[in-house]
């Protein structure tokens, strides 16, 4: 007799439609977002980051190639020079500059290299996505 005297005594109560939306909302916060990628998106994503992985290696040797050459220049443009000797460090500074500005010219075929080969690693995926989304 006790049990069932028990088993009434249970609240019930249910949250209006508004005070359900303001309860997902807040719940949302501090849930774990969860990705999910469209393929459209994804091969958008893919398709950048090929050229972005090529444009940074090619920046890096571009920054590294002008630093270079500044270098070159200040020996023989500036007192700095005068530390080697004004004979040495024009040839010093020359050969500097000459050095710097190779591997500047060097960046835009390095770039180019560098995309040819990372769209050559991704060419599967990116045509898989796109034969499926032509369907």
């Amino acid at each position: 007799m006790e049990n069932n005297n028990q088993t009434q005594n249970i609240f019930s109560y249910t949250y209006s439609a508004k005070e359900q939306a303001e309860l997902k909302k807040i719940r949302d916060k501090y849930d774990p977002p969860v990705k999910t990628e469209d393929k459209m998106s994804r091969l958008r994503r893919l398709d950048a980051e090929v050229s972005s992985k090529a444009t940074r290696v090619a920046l890096v040797i571009g920054i590294i190639g002008t630093l270079v050459m500044g270098f070159g220049m200040s020996l023989i443009m500036t007192d700095i020079g005068a530390f080697f000797g004004e004979i040495p460090s024009m040839v010093i500074g020359i050969v500097t500059g000459i050095i710097g500005i190779a591997l500047v010219c060097l960046a835009y075929p390095v770039y180019n290299k560098k995309l040819k080969k990372e769209r050559e690693k991704i060419a599967p995926e990116i045509l898989r996505l796109t034969d499926e989304l032509m369907k």
